[in-house]
């Protein structure tokens, strides 16, 4: 299945819109090696629009890990929707503890773990940000 094409006016908004910074993990695309991506939120796959409020920027591995899924199973057994960058409130489900991104809800807990975003690598990408201080979780909108 191909994506529908996103005009580059709608790049260029929904790229201002974040800050230049994935909307998962929060990292500034100029700290990522591969740059960030215009990700659907719910994927065509499952119905999403090309629309600007179900599009969002994401990190390489944020969105090649996120894939076309919509959410996945708790530790508790339940199916869980991923966290929305257009209707959640980031600080409401996710909190950088140290250079660890630790969910608060069951969404923080199923976007973090198939997102991946606590792996060795990713943590010490962080902490090396953090140290020259290019990582916050306070983006400007």
């Amino acid at each position: 299945m191909s994506s529908t094409y996103i005009s580059a006016d709608l790049r260029r908004l929904v790229t201002a819109r974040a800050g230049n910074t994935c909307e998962y993990c929060r990292i500034h695309e100029d700290d990522t090696f591969f740059g960030c991506h215009i990700d659907h939120v719910i994927s065509e796959k499952h119905g999403g629009l090309t629309t600007e409020g179900n599009l969002a920027v994401a990190c390489s591995p944020c969105n090649l890990y996120k894939g076309s899924d919509v959410g996945s199973v708790t530790t508790a057994g339940v199916f869980t929707r991923f966290f929305h960058p257009r209707t959640d409130d980031w600080h409401e489900h996710f909190v950088l503890v140290g250079a660890v991104l630790e969910a608060r809800t069951a969404i923080g807990e199923v976007t973090a773990r198939i997102l991946q975003f606590n792996t060795p690598e990713r943590t010490l990408e962080r902490q090396a940000l953090l140290e020259v201080g290019r990582y916050s979780v306070d983006v400007k909108r």
